[in-house]
C-alpha cells in the first residue's frame, strides 16, 4: 500500500511540472555533476551513492595483466585533496594487482589534457590511461575518485579502446564518472592582495 502511495505522489509531482520549464543550462548540469568534498565523511557519503560494477568480461584479468607493459595510469592531484589521496590508494592497489605503472602529473598538464578532450576543468583528481610510448593518446578513466571495481572496469575499457575496440562501444560501457573532487582551496586571509 505504501509503495502505491509513493507512486501516486510521484506521479502528481510529475504532472505539476510547468509546461514552460526549461532544460538546465550546461553550467547547471556541470554543477550538479560535480561534488566537491572537504572531509572524509563527505567523500564516503557521495561514494555510497555510486553503483559498483559487478559483471566482468571473461578476458578482464588477462587483458589488464597482458597490457601492463604497454600502458600507464596518470592522475592529477593537489595538496590536501582528500579524493586525490583516495584515488591514489585505489589506483596503487590496481597497479600492484595488474602490474601497471601509476604516476602523478602536474595541474597544468591535467588542465591541458582536459581542454584537449573538451572536458570542463572541474578540479582534482582526474585519471587517464595512455600508451607509454604515446603521450597524445589519452583516455580519462576517472573524474573524481570512485570505487575500485569501477576504476578497474574503466581501465579495462580504456585498454580495449586504445588497442582497437571502437571508441563508441567502450564509451557506452564505461562507468559514469563520479565527479567527487577536492573542494577548492580558499586563499588565506593573511595573504597580501594584489
Amino acid at each position: 500500500m505504501r509503495s502505491l502511495t509513493v507512486l501516486a505522489l510521484t506521479s502528481l509531482n510529475v504532472v505539476s511540472v510547468p509546461a514552460n520549464a526549461q532544460a538546465p543550462t550546461r553550467e547547471q548540469a556541470m554543477r550538479a555533476a560535480i561534488h566537491p568534498v572537504a572531509t572524509q565523511s563527505e567523500m564516503r557519503e557521495w561514494l555510497a551513492r555510486v553503483p559498483v560494477t559487478r559483471d566482468w568480461p571473461p578476458d578482464f584479468a588477462e587483458t589488464l595483466k597482458g597490457q601492463a607493459p604497454t600502458f600507464i595510469i596518470e592522475m592529477s592531484t593537489a595538496p590536501g585533496c582528500i579524493p586525490c589521496a583516495d584515488l591514489w590508494t585505489r589506483l596503487g592497489a590496481l597497479g600492484v594487482s595488474y602490474r601497471w605503472q601509476v604516476r602523478t602529473i602536474g595541474a597544468q598538464e591535467a588542465m591541458v589534457r582536459s581542454g584537449r578532450l573538451g572536458l570542463p576543468w572541474v578540479g582534482h583528481p582526474v585519471a587517464w590511461v595512455r600508451p607509454i610510448a604515446d603521450q597524445g593518446r589519452i583516455i580519462p578513466i576517472a573524474i573524481g575518485t570512485d570505487h575500485a571495481p569501477n576504476l578497474a572496469r574503466n581501465l579495462y575499457l580504456a585498454t580495449k579502446m586504445l588497442t582497437g575496440v571502437k571508441p563508441a562501444v567502450g564509451v557506452r560501457g564505461m562507468s559514469k564518472f563520479t565527479g567527487i573532487v577536492g573542494a577548492p582551496t580558499r586563499p588565506s586571509a593573511n595573504r597580501a592582495r594584489n
